[in-house]
């Protein structure tokens, strides 16, 4: 199962990213990682850094194919969306809206996303229900109650599965102080740092911690199930900050305790009824309030110690080459005028090139500073060759003052000025239009790097997929041919081929097959591939065995989590007209193959047994009439011989066991009362012949040479005579 999770590096989304990789499936990020770190997830995964709004997402989507997408992207702080409304609606709900828009469109199976306990406001009935009526105190709870409604109506018109929680305040590790929840982390950086702890009111108002490891736990159990709507995620149980506080106490000392005036949109009293969730998903919290702080209070500590040690030595490191360079890059540009004004100086008052000759240096030195710095450095070169100007004219013996009377005094400062404003503007010019351009190519290098990923990730896909395929070209055609075999018409086939439908499939070494009697009592062996543990039993009694009455009647595939003893590790059962016809059932799988993939891939394969069999019962029924002697219960000799060479088959390939019995005594004349009165006497999985020489052949399925004795007494109680003709063996 491919997942996308939006938010994955942040602080719930990286540990349910982590919860889906350790099922063993496929997980991609899309974070813009404003407040999540990509060090959260460790393991390997495709991501992308984007925001969920971003056109960019689409090719996301059409480059994977999602099965679930679990939407944690979103603004947390309810002081922020009270300061910025608009910026947290534009995270909350239009970003919400583009990642449903998408799911639809490229039929992504379950969308679920994260509310929260802020859509309630203030309520007077604990713990508060779904059913309550929501009545907001904050935009932060606004949006959240706006993704709801939005999320509903996808479904309503779209049909796209949406499953909504609203989660009570979330904490353990890899939080930030940001949010609701993040009281929990602050109290502990603070214990740790030395601090006083501050309490916003009197620290009597109640909230409802719950553990993140307990919300993963919960997402990931949705996306396995049928469930939609919104539910309540918490753990029931109303816990005050004083009380946080004193548990903070009993893990690290507090210095000091201080009281500070209530926060904007803050209640007294909060706490989920968790009822609803743990009913339709079968979950339940798993860590108190104690045990989750103790948790979050060791991952504290050891990020702690290890930022300390490392964060002084960067930190003096950086902030000395930061400013190094910031000075650099301011002085850099004067020292090289400088330096260039003194070359030009010389060469003016030492070279014979200054006024009154052919050459005045001082014009390249303005049009060379104007070209490299622009309009800034083309100023002060203009200042400095007027003052050298000046000092040259002071030298020829020049009163500064008679200089005012000279005329072409002003005509030579002028010109000095108006080629460092020309040079200095143009280049300005010529700058920003390349910076402009530069903005754009690198807007389009970013695209081009974008796109080019997406297509390494669709063209690594696809290799891996002509891998599989190439590696797996023996099980495509194992599968194939026995494949084929199901599409016999005779039962009997069906049965010995779906033994090895199963077994090739699931690489499952014990598979056995039982068919239901009419009333469901009893389940009778009709194929198997071998032992498991102790004989497989030729009969079971349904009352016997819990895990084959749910089976049976509650109509669910049996999973042996328990891992109870004489019980298959997975039994699922085989339907014919809306009813339980057959059961199949696996053991000695190897433990890394019980997982929900085998799972899902074994109730596939039965899937694709049921059909088959669902047309050879009903070829059974349409041509009834030609398959017995017309008047008795015997089978024509063509179809008996037919089912007689199933069974050695399903001997030779998993030692199934059989017996053929021949009625004797009898005339031939008699044989229609014969096979009538041993038809009362027979299962359902059991069928009767003709010999050649007119007598009745009886065929016992899942009967070995130990019952022969006990059976043929049962039989000469009722007057029948029997003598064995064929055995297992």
């Amino acid at each position: 199962m491919k997942v996308l999770i939006t938010g994955g590096y942040g602080f719930i989304g990286s540990h349910i990213a982590d919860r889906f990789h350790k099922e063993g499936h496929d997980v991609v990020i899309i974070d813009n990682l404003s407040t999540g770190k990509r060090e959260h997830v460790t393991f390997k995964h495709k991501n992308y850094q984007l925001s969920i709004d971003d056109p960019k997402c689409e090719e996301v989507y059409r480059s994977n194919k999602f099965d679930i997408v679990v939407h944690m992207a979103a603004q947390v702080s309810v002081t922020d969306s009270i300061l910025h409304p608009a910026r947290d609606a534009e995270a909350n709900v239009s970003g919400l809206i583009n990642m449903l828009n998408l799911s639809r469109s490229f039929n992504v199976s379950k969308f679920i996303y994260a509310s929260s306990a802020a859509v309630y406001g203030v309520q007077q009935h604990m713990p508060i229900k779904e059913d309550a009526e929501c009545s907001p105190l904050s935009p932060y709870g606004m949006s959240k109650l706006v993704g709801e409604r939005y999320a509903g109506k996808w479904t309503e018109w779209y049909g796209l599965d949406t499953l909504g929680f609203r989660f009570s305040n979330v904490y353990g590790p890899r939080q930030s102080v940001i949010g609701e929840g993040g009281v929990i982390t602050t109290f502990l950086n603070r214990a740790l740092a030395g601090q006083d702890i501050v309490i916003h009111g009197d620290g009597s108002q109640t909230r409802d911690f719950i553990y993140v490891e307990d919300v993963a736990d919960v997402i990931y159990r949705a996306s396995l199930s049928q469930v939609t709507g919104v539910y309540n995620v918490s753990t029931g149980t109303e816990c005050s900050v004083k009380e946080l506080v004193d548990y903070v106490q009993e893990l690290q000392p507090v210095k000091n305790i201080t009281y500070g005036s209530s926060r904007i949109g803050d209640i007294d009293r909060s706490v989920l009824s968790n009822e609803r969730v743990q009913n339709d998903l079968d979950w339940a919290p798993l860590y108190s309030i104690a045990e989750g702080l103790q948790r979050t209070f060791s991952y504290f500590q050891r990020e702690q110690a290890a930022a300390e040690s490392a964060a002084t030595k960067v930190q003096r490191a950086s902030s000395g080459l930061r400013a190094y360079k910031s000075l650099l890059k301011q002085v850099q540009p004067f020292g090289e005028n400088l330096l260039a004004f003194g070359l030009t100086a010389w060469l003016t008052l030492n070279g014979d090139i200054g006024v009154g000759t052919a050459i005045d240096v001082k014009f390249f030195y303005i049009t060379i500073m104007g070209i490299l710095y622009g309009n800034k450095q083309a100023i002060v070169a203009v200042m400095l060759s007027i003052g050298l100007y000046i000092f040259e004219r002071l030298e020829e013996g020049n009163e500064f003052i008679s200089l005012l009377y000279i005329p072409d005094f002003f005509f030579q400062i002028a010109i000095y000025l108006f080629i460092g404003l020309v040079v200095g503007y143009s280049i300005e010019r010529k700058n920003n239009q390349i910076e402009q351009q530069q903005v754009k190519i690198a807007e389009l290098e970013d695209k081009y790097e974008f796109l080019n990923g997406v297509y390494h990730d669709v063209r690594e896909v696809k290799e891996e997929l002509q891998l599989r395929i190439l590696n797996a070209g023996d099980s495509y055609g194992k599968i194939y041919s026995i494949t084929k075999e199901l599409e016999s018409l005779e039962p009997e086939k069906v049965f010995t081929a779906t033994v090895n439908v199963v077994k090739s499939i699931m690489s499952a070494p014990f598979v056995c097959i039982y068919t239901v009697n009419r009333d469901a009592s009893y389940l009778r062996l009709v194929a198997s591939s071998g032992t498991s543990g102790a004989a497989t039993a030729n009969s079971l009694k349904v009352s016997d065995h819990a895990y084959i009455s749910t089976v049976i009647h509650d109509r669910q595939m049996f999973i042996n989590k328990q891992l109870i003893d004489n019980a298959p590790l997975m039994c699922a059962p085989i339907y014919d007209k809306g009813t339980v016809s057959a059961v199949v059932m696996i053991d000695g799988l190897p433990f890394e193959k019980f997982s929900l993939y085998h799972q899902n891939l074994f109730k596939t394969t039965v899937d694709l047994v049921t059909s088959a069999l669902s047309k050879s019962f009903a070829y059974i029924q349409a041509t009834e009439d030609r398959r017995y002697i017309e008047g008795t219960p015997l089978l024509r000799d063509e179809v008996f011989q037919e089912i007689v060479a199933s069974k050695r088959l399903a001997f030779k390939e998993h030692h199934t066991p059989y017996l053929i019995l021949r009625s004797s005594g009898d005339h031939v004349d008699h044989i229609r009362e014969t096979s009538r009165a041993i038809a009362a006497m027979l299962r359902e999985t059991d069928y009767i012949g003709r010999h050649a020489d007119g007598h009745v052949l009886v065929l016992l399925s899942g009967t070995s040479r130990e019952d022969v004795e006990s059976v043929m007494e049962r039989f000469a109680r009722r007057g029948i005579s029997l003598t064995l003709v064929e055995e297992d063996q």
